[in-house]
């Protein structure tokens, strides 16, 4: 293992802490290619600081969103909070394609268009051969939000016997036709525009304002529609700042579309019998209305997965709800999750 300190520019409340990389060997995929010299970031979270779980541990997995890094939830993470690292050590890893675990930015045996198209249960995969790596075994929970819940859900159908507990926010267990639709505009804004200086301008107000909040949570941000261009133009500039590879995010969207826990070995495409599988103790939440991941997709699999319990977040926020853009959003799922993961 490597400790590294982040690579990616501190923002407000991220947690500090040293992301370390694994080498977990080469990598076979769904699609018969070999993911070469695969890396996996992670970070852990403990309350005397260590750096790797020991054995006894209580460990939660937590796993990102499309696009995002092992911050995705810092928001749940400290004392009095969901993941208390004085309750749990809580492993949080990046998934392949982010840009820290092996992605097409950062191969070096299989750069760029060389990289091998990926799927969520490769993600999966290779956070089996992590936490083997780590002598972790039994996991007393798997937490994420968007792609991050759909990778607890897949940990829940291919791994039952290792997964006690699940917290999955804003999750589909197929992607919906529509979210493939958002994804693919983005991705042509993207191809548009990768070898220009801003490759972001089209994807910003396309997938941070349009498909993840709702019309009314724009309304009540801006006053005016001047106001929210100049929104779009400053965050475009952070977005550069940033610099995140559109490729990287282009990758890890083929296997957002991809993605059907019913295709798992054994289910024959049947979803429904693949949920219906899961013994983990599930908590399903999701707002009223969700332009991205439709919210009756995270409904239909609470009600499909037995004894889960289902949680509609109170927020006009859409997909953001599950993020501290909300802070009563936030504060609602720490409550819930905590009590969850405890109970």
């Amino acid at each position: 293992m490597q400790a590294l300190q982040s690579s990616h520019a501190m923002q407000p409340g991220w947690i500090d802490r040293p992301h370390q990389v694994a080498a977990i060997g080469d990598l076979a995929l769904e699609s018969g290619e070999v993911l070469r010299n695969c890396q996996i970031s992670y970070v852990v979270h403990r309350a005397d600081g260590a750096l790797n779980p020991v054995p006894g541990d209580k460990v939660v997995l937590a796993l990102c969103a499309i696009g995002s890094t092992h911050h995705r939830l810092d928001f749940m993470i400290g004392n009095g909070l969901a993941l208390d690292p004085s309750r749990y050590t809580v492993i949080v890893v990046d998934a392949i394609g982010n840009g820290l675990s092996s992605s097409p930015s950062n191969s070096v045996q299989q750069p760029r268009r060389l990289f091998p198209q990926f799927t969520i249960r490769d993600m999966v995969a290779s956070q089996v051969l992590l936490l083997d790596q780590l002598g972790v075994g039994a996991l007393h929970a798997v937490v994420g939000a968007s792609m991050g819940g759909m990778q607890a859900l897949q940990w829940a159908v291919s791994h039952a016997a290792r997964v006690q507990r699940v917290v999955a926010m804003t999750p589909m267990a197929r992607t919906r036709p529509w979210s493939v639709v958002v994804n693919e505009a983005a991705r042509r804004s993207l191809a548009a525009t990768i070898d220009a200086a801003e490759p972001w301008s089209a994807w910003v107000p396309l997938m941070q304002l349009i498909s993840s909040r709702t019309p009314a949570s724009v309304d009540a941000q801006f006053r005016t529609g001047a106001e929210a261009l100049e929104w779009i133009v400053g965050r475009c500039a952070e977005r550069h700042a940033e610099a995140p590879q559109p490729l990287d995010w282009i990758y890890q969207s083929w296997a957002y579309d991809a993605h059907d826990v019913g295709t798992t070995d054994g289910f024959n495409g049947d979803t429904d019998a693949a949920l219906r599988s899961i013994t983990a103790r599930c908590l399903i939440a999701a707002p009223p209305l969700d332009l991205y991941n439709p919210t009756d997709a995270a409904r239909s699999l609470a009600s499909t997965i037995l004894g889960a319990q289902w949680l509609e977040i109170p927020s006009e926020r859409g997909h953001q709800s599950a993020t501290a853009s909300d802070p009563e959003s936030a504060a609602l799922l720490n409550r819930q999750a905590r009590a969850w993961l405890a109970n």
